[in-house]
C-alpha cells in the first residue's frame, strides 16, 4: 500500500509537462489581462472618459488614483484597463481573422494546384513584400477610421506565412497515406481538409498565432500611436502612448504606464510561443 502511494504522486510528476518558470509567469500575466479586458466595466474604479479637472496630472500612488491622472483628469489606471480591453479585441480579431484566411488559401492551392496555387503564391509574395504600415496608413487615410476597419484590416497582417504552412503542410498530409485512404472511403474534401488534416497541421498554426499576436499588438500601437488607430473617445495603449508623450516631462506616467504594458504582454505572448514551438515541433525533440 505505501509503494503504491509513493508511486502515484511520481507518475503524476512524468505525467505533466515540465513548464519553466518564465512560461509560468508569462501565463499568468496573459490571464491577468484576460480578466481585465473581460471585466473591465466591473474592474475600473472610474469611467474612462469621466473628467476631475482639479486633480488634473495627479501623481500616481494616492488612494483616489492609483496610477495618477492626466491632463484633464481622468484617472489612468481605468484608461489603462479600457484600453487593454480595446488593443487585446483588435489583436485576437485580427489574429483569428488572418489564420482563417491564410489557412483556407493555403489548403486551396493544396487542393487545386496549378494556377489556384501560383495565384495564391503570389499574393503571399506581393504581401510580404510591401511594407503593411504603409499600405495601413493609405487605407486608414483613405477611408477613415473605425473599430471594425480596424480590425478587418489587421486581419491582413501576416496571413501569408499561415498561407505557406497550410498549403506545405497539407501538400505533405496528402502525399501520405491516411489522406488518401480517408478520399478513397467517399470523404468530400472538405472534410479531408477539415477533420483530418488541419487538427494534424493545429499545432503548427498554433505556434505562429502566437508568434503574430504580438506583431499585432505592436502593429496597432504604432497606428494609434500616430492618430490613425482607435480615436477618441475610444482608448487603445497605443492611443495612450500618443497622448501621453506630450507630458513626457511633467507626467511620465501617463505614457509609462500603457507602454510597459505593451512591451510586457509582447514579451510574454512571445515566451509562450518560443515554448510551444520547443514543445510541439517534433524536430526540436
Amino acid at each position: 500500500m505505501t509503494d503504491i502511494a509513493m508511486k502515484a504522486p511520481a507518475e503524476r510528476r512524468l505525467r505533466w509537462p515540465n513548464v519553466p518558470v518564465s512560461v509560468t509567469i508569462a501565463a499568468g500575466w496573459i490571464l491577468a489581462m484576460l480578466v481585465l479586458a473581460i471585466f473591465a466595466d466591473q474592474i475600473a474604479p472610474y469611467g474612462f472618459t469621466k473628467f476631475d479637472l482639479r486633480n488634473r496630472l495627479s501623481l500616481p500612488g494616492n488612494a483616489a488614483h492609483w496610477l495618477g491622472t492626466d491632463e484633464l483628469g481622468r484617472d489612468v489606471l481605468s484608461r489603462l484597463i479600457v484600453s487593454i480591453r480595446i488593443s487585446l479585441l483588435i489583436a485576437f480579431g485580427a489574429t483569428a481573422i488572418s489564420a482563417v484566411a491564410g489557412t483556407t488559401l493555403g489548403f486551396l492551392a493544396a487542393h487545386f494546384r496549378g494556377l489556384v496555387e501560383q495565384f495564391v503564391l503570389m499574393l503571399a509574395d506581393f504581401q510580404a513584400s510591401m511594407p503593411f504600415l504603409i499600405l495601413a496608413l493609405a487605407v486608414l487615410a483613405f477611408f477613415g477610421n473605425s473599430l471594425p476597419l480596424l480590425i478587418g484590416l489587421m486581419g491582413l497582417f501576416g496571413w501569408e506565412r499561415y498561407a505557406r504552412i497550410a498549403r506545405g503542410l497539407a501538400i505533405s498530409a496528402n502525399a501520405q497515406g491516411y489522406a488518401a485512404a480517408v478520399r478513397q472511403l467517399g470523404a468530400t474534401p472538405q472534410r479531408v481538409y477539415l477533420r483530418h488534416i488541419l487538427p494534424n497541421i493545429a499545432s503548427t498554426l498554433i505556434v505562429s498565432m502566437t508568434l503574430v499576436f504580438p506583431e499585432v499588438i505592436l502593429l496597432e500601437s504604432g497606428l494609434s500611436f500616430l492618430g490613425l488607430g482607435v480615436q477618441p473617445p475610444m482608448t487603445s495603449l497605443g492611443n495612450m502612448v500618443g497622448y501621453g508623450r506630450e507630458y513626457l516631462t511633467r507626467a511620465p506616467w501617463i505614457m509609462l504606464a500603457p507602454a510597459v504594458t505593451i512591451v510586457v504582454t509582447t514579451l510574454a505572448v512571445s515566451v509562450i510561443g518560443d515554448w510551444l514551438r520547443d514543445r510541439l515541433d517534433p524536430t526540436l525533440q
